[in-house]
Parts: structure tokens; C-alpha cells; sequence
């Protein structure tokens, strides 16, 4: 079942389309990645669920309802430009959130301290936000967009400014909550975390919807049909072996003896036609699928939109 569904959303600023007819919809218990390149329109969505603007024509439901301003408290939301205040002391300020959110005093305080702990922060509650470094303000915002149990988690860059531990902490932390049925929304242009955690992703570029579904499937569509074969043997011998059905893509020199190639295979021939043709001249030692990173089908799907391609 879906719990947040965008549907038909258009919004244009001054004369500037921001977002073009976006429709994506996220289940309950995934973590859907919202992708493309600075200036596409993520923000512009993000800021129409979260009901700080509202969109021109479409609407957003929220496990199938019109989302209303009382939703708001079923939202944690980490903006990528963080703010806390600088002057209030750490404990103060998240439980002075945590009371905006909804929790009462009694309840606040325990989850602070439930969070403090868990991260082995402590010794910052008496801190002033101005003393923290930008990673140890970052683990405070955190702490504040999850504090209230959200059913829906908007985290914008929530790795950006983060040494590869903590990174790690909270990456182990989203997929606590994704576990528990939380589900997350994930704005960011790291692809390797993409590809670690996404379930789905969308991708838009220039306010228009240009990828769109579960990561496998997204995965599939850009496959090239191409192979790595690790063999041993001469690489000119390989390359002679190919006829006009293949396309040797690239090389690399193990050692003396032994090389690996990628090798796409052109019109109707298959992975046994491949095998067939080198088996004569080399040793094959293994052979795998080539398959697109996330970095890879960002560039194509916005290299390929910009230039026309895909329409």
C-alpha cells in the first residue's frame, strides 16, 4: 500500500516551471530516492509535501487522503540547509522541537535520552549549539526529525558534511527505521548511497519526471547487453576472435597472461555465441554481466533528456 502519493503535481514560479505534471508514489516501508541534478524541482516537491508551499495543480494524499496541515505531525523532515539555534543549549532546543512536534515533556525527555545515548552524545546537553562542530549539529538534526516516531522521513543530503563513520551510524539508523516500517523519502546526489539503500527512485531533470520505479527495474531498462570475460591468453587473439557481433567496449591487462574484457553483443547474438567465438583462441577464467551503476543512468537518463533523446 502506498503511503505518500503525488499526483499530477505542477508548479511554476514567476514565469520558471519548477515542477512539469510529477507523479511518484512511495510504500509504506521503503525507501523511495528522489533524484537529479541541482535546480530540477526536488526541492520545489519537498516543499509542496511538506505544505510549506502548495502546487499550482495536482494534489498529495497521504495513505490515500488529501494530506491536511494536521499531517504534518506523521512528517519528519531534515532540510538540507540545516537550522538550529545557535545560542540555546543542545537538550533545550530538541526538546523545545520535540514539544512542536507534539510529544509532551515526560515522553521528549525520555526519547532524548533514549537518542543521546544510543549515539553516545551525552556529554553535549549542556552544550551550546555554536560549540558543536558541523557534524555533531548534523546528529542533533537528526535526532530532532526522528524524535517524534514519523510514519513519513523527508531526508534531504542527510550524509553531506559527514566523515565516512558517521556516515555509516546513520545510514545504519535509516535502515533501522526502514526495518521498524518507517518510510523515507531520500533527496541526494550521492549515488553509492542510492545503491546501497534505495528500494525506488525517481529522477527529475528540468521540472520533468524522467525516471521512475523499483531500483531493479530502473537497473534493467539501461542494461547494454555487455560482459566482463576474464580469460587467459593473448588480448590480440581475443579481439580477432570477434566478429562483426560484437564490440569490444574496453580492456585491462591482469598480468602477462591474463586479461579481462568487456564485450557488447550486437543484434540478435547471445552470451553462447559470445562463448563460442573466444573459446577457440583463449582460456575463458569467468565471465559477468555488465550492469549500470546509479552514477552511470543518472548521466545517460540527464545527458539523454538534455539532448532530446528519450522524449
Amino acid at each position: 500500500m502506498s503511503l505518500l502519493t503525488v499526483e499530477n503535481i505542477s508548479k511554476q514560479y514567476a514565469g520558471h516551471v519548477a515542477l512539469d505534471d510529477i507523479s511518484i508514489s512511495t510504500k509504506k516501508g521503503e525507501i523511495f530516492g528522489l533524484l537529479g541534478p541541482n535546480g530540477a524541482g526536488k526541492t520545489s516537491l519537498i516543499r509542496i509535501i511538506n505544505q510549506i508551499t502548495g502546487p499550482d495543480s495536482g494534489r498529495v494524499l497521504l495513505e490515500g487522503k488529501q494530506i491536511t496541515r494536521a499531517d504534518i505531525s506523521k512528517i519528519g523532515y531534515l532540510p538540507e540547509e540545516r537550522g538550529l539555534y545557535k545560542k540555546m543549549k543542545v537538550k533545550e532546543q530538541v526538546l523545545y522541537f520535540a514539544q512542536l512536534k507534539g510529544l509532551d515533556k515526560t515522553t521528549a525527555k525520555r526519547k532524548i535520552d533514549e537518542w543521546f545515548e544510543k549515539f553516545e552524545i551525552t556529554s553535549w546537553y549542556d552544550k551550546k549549539v555554536e560549540e558543536l562542530s558541523k557534524g555533531m549539529a548534523q546528529k542533533i538534526q537528526f535526532i530532532i526529525t526522528v524524535l517524534h516516531d514519523p510514519e513519513l522521513l523527508i531526508l534531504d543530503e542527510p550524509f553531506s558534511g559527514f566523515d565516512p563513520i558517521n556516515a555509516q551510524l546513520i545510514r545504519n539508523e535509516i535502515m533501522e527505521l526502514k526495518a521498524k516500517g518507517t518510510s523515507i523519502l531520500l533527496s541526494t546526489h550521492n549515488m553509492n548511497s542510492v545503491e546501497e539503500i534505495c528500494d525506488s527512485i525517481a529522477l527529475i531533470n528540468k521540472s520533468k519526471l524522467v525516471l521512475n520505479g523499483e531500483l531493479k527495474s530502473v537497473k534493467e531498462q539501461f542494461k547494454s547487453n555487455t560482459y566482463a570475460v576474464q580469460f587467459k591468453g593473448n588480448m590480440f587473439s581475443f579481439g580477432n576472435a570477434l566478429f562483426a557481433g560484437f564490440s569490444l567496449e574496453k580492456s585491462e591487462q591482469i598480468d602477462e597472461n591474463r586479461a579481462i574484457a568487456h564485450v557488447k553483443l550486437l543484434k540478435d547474438h547471445n552470451l553462447n555465441d559470445l562463448l563460442k567465438t573466444v573459446m577457440p583462441a583463449v582460456e575463458i577464467e569467468g565471465i559477468n554481466e555488465v550492469l549500470p551503476t546509479m552514477n552511470d543512468i543518472f548521466i545517460q537518463a540527464v545527458q539523454g533528456k538534455e539532448g532530446g533523446e528519450n522524449e
